[in-house]
């Protein structure tokens, strides 16, 4: 079934839509959770927090590509589960050590203008994506996004865990570098 017709089972409300989505997007969505949980459980619950998301947000929105609006949700869910379930610092978790080392390049601190700031600093590191090769692209998304551990993303691509390090630490100086001539890092 196509994402458009998915879409339309969520705005008729027919429960349809949880089953469709599951079949489609299952896997999708369970992956990433497993990836920042690395507990089965968790993660099923996680999942199935999303498609009770994707319910009650289907009426504001309609995503025309499913994906990455079930992925976001999901991944969204999954950090508030796991800063639930472990304090930062006791660590442990891929997902504690992935924000950690993006830490080293973003602000940490909080003030009033944070919401702008957020909006624009999604906007940047989109545009900055762009700007990279697939490779670097892929290793950082893996990593940043999907929270995929190195030695994975290693295997998957076929290199060495210190030479996807090393392409990470660069790409993570690239965008720092890229962010403070944007003005939007220090």
């Amino acid at each position: 079934m196509e994402d458009t017709d998915i879409v339309a089972l969520y705005w008729k409300r027919s429960e349809e839509a949880i089953p469709e989505t599951e079949s489609k997007y299952g896997a999708y969505c369970q992956t990433i959770a497993k990836n920042i949980l690395a507990n089965d459980e968790d993660a099923e619950e996680c999942v199935n927090d999303t498609w009770l998301s994707a319910w009650n947000s289907m009426p504001d929105h309609r995503p025309t590509r499913l994906a990455p609006y079930l992925g976001k949700l999901t991944r969204w869910l999954s950090i508030s589960r796991l800063r639930e379930r472990q304090s930062l610092k006791r660590g442990g978790g891929e997902c504690f050590l992935a924000l950690e080392e993006l830490a080293e390049v973003l602000d940490s601190g909080e003030d009033v203008q944070r919401s702008v700031e957020l909006k624009e600093l999604n906007r940047m590191v989109r545009g900055f994506l762009n700007g990279l090769n697939e490779t670097e692209r892929e290793l950082f998304l893996a990593r940043y996004w999907f929270m995929v551990p190195v030695k994975e993303i290693a295997n998957r691509f076929g290199f060495s865990p210190n030479k996807v390090s090393t392409s990470l630490l660069r790409t993570r100086r690239k965008l720092q570098s890229y962010l403070k001539e944007e003005g939007l890092c220090t």
